[in-house]
């Protein structure tokens, strides 16, 4: 998702824009349009308004009103209201299936743009003066050259490997389940996220007033939830989280997948640059992982869009560099903070965790300054984000 809306942000660059997709928009391994649940936030929102995608993706959105925060067993909680910090809403909680189609929608119109699905890139070659890559698709090898490759292929990049880029990876010995489920009274606009000795555990609203749930856990008790029907399930799930939401009756198919933190040791190389989960790919708490590849693609749109001249010059990558690294970097502490401050069953720390809730339940500064975190840790905000074109206007 985060490489579609790089290419929807170019699209009127006057750029030739080639496109590579492993995986057709039809199928179901297509992760880019399974019922896995991304929230977006406000500076999400309004890059998606600027490309005009949220039209399409609006009508399937749920607004976060509330986010109810607790600790499992302990007494510390802490509630933020959108409607005290002065905003609509803190985010909007939306499924890949319906962000991928708004996104495909558009890409299929664009004459700018050349696209190559289902294709994998065979071999990728930098040097100063180009870039040459080998595509297959349909059976067929094509040689394409280019002043710029971006890598948006996920956290296994093979563009990142081709480039000579390494990556810190950390095992958070945690496997997240996702499923949609139902319970017998509607969602309210309140996104919870519990903290259990397992790991975090989110319950979040959808449009159509059910939830979608992330269960994290360890790799073992994981395996055994999967293997459990469906009203065994929903009886742990239950158990676990509590009845906030009302009982939970329906629970819909279930996917998991493992958590680590993987961080590419630089975003750029010799005309290569790295956005999204190629570059980094966090824990899921939070929420954070799709809204910073997002202004990746943001960032890298604008200084493209209105460069003078070479698009993969080093001077263009060392200021995307340097434009994305407080933000990055701000974003990585945060959700690697999270995980491991919930995750520490040291004598006392639990007891200081929660005293440390029930002080921000009670700290308006501290929720105005929680609130803003969907908007970037820092440095420049995207004009995409703003409300703004990629490309500044000559006028």
């Amino acid at each position: 998702m985060v490489g579609a809306s790089l290419a929807l942000a170019l699209a009127d660059s006057g750029l030739s824009i080639l496109l590579i997709e492993g995986t057709a928009p039809e199928s179901s391994a297509q992760p880019s349009f399974d019922d896995r649940t991304t929230a977006l936030g406000n500076a999400s929102r309004r890059i998606f308004q600027a490309l005009g995608v949220w039209p399409t993706i609006a009508p399937h959105a749920a607004a976060i009103s509330t986010i109810h925060v607790s600790d499992a067993g302990r007494f510390g909680f802490a509630r933020l209201r959108a409607q005290e910090q002065g905003i609509e809403a803190f985010g909007f909680v939306v499924t890949n299936r319906v962000i991928g189609a708004a996104l495909w929608g558009k890409l299929a119109g664009l004459r700018s743009l050349t696209l190559r699905v289902p294709a994998r890139t065979e071999a990728v070659q930098m040097t100063t003066e180009g870039v040459r890559l080998t595509v297959v698709s349909a059976g067929a090898h094509e040689e394409f050259t280019a002043r710029l490759v971006v890598a948006a292929d996920g956290a296994h990049s093979s563009v990142r490997a081709a480039a000579g880029i390494g990556a810190d990876v950390e095992d958070y010995d945690q496997v997240a389940i996702a499923a949609n489920v139902v319970a017998d009274r509607a969602q309210d606009g309140t996104a919870y996220e519990r903290f259990t000795p397992s790991g975090p555990l989110a319950v979040l609203p959808l449009y159509d007033g059910s939830y979608g749930v992330v269960w994290t856990a360890k790799p073992d008790a994981a395996a055994a939830l999967l293997g459990l029907g469906d009203e065994e399930f929903l009886r742990d799930l239950q158990q676990r989280f509590g009845w906030r939401a009302g009982r939970f009756v329906r629970v819909g198919r279930r996917a998991s997948y493992p958590l680590k933190l993987s961080r590419a040791t630089t975003t750029v190389a010799t005309r290569t640059v790295l956005i999204g989960n190629a570059a980094q790919a966090l824990h899921p708490v939070g929420g954070q992982g799709f809204n910073l590849g997002l202004r990746d693609a943001a960032i890298l749109a604008e200084l493209i869009a209105n460069a003078d001249g070479d698009v993969g010059s080093p001077a263009l990558l060392a200021q995307f560099s340097q434009w994305r690294s407080i933000d990055r970097s701000g974003v990585v502490r945060f959700t690697d903070g999270l995980v491991k401050l919930f995750g520490d069953t040291r004598p006392g720390i639990g007891t200081l965790r929660n005293l440390g809730l029930l002080l921000f339940d009670l700290t308006p500064p501290a929720k105005s300054a929680l609130a803003r975190v969907s908007t970037g840790f820092g440095g420049r905000t995207p004009r995409l984000a703003r409300g703004l074109a990629a490309r500044e206007s000559l006028s």
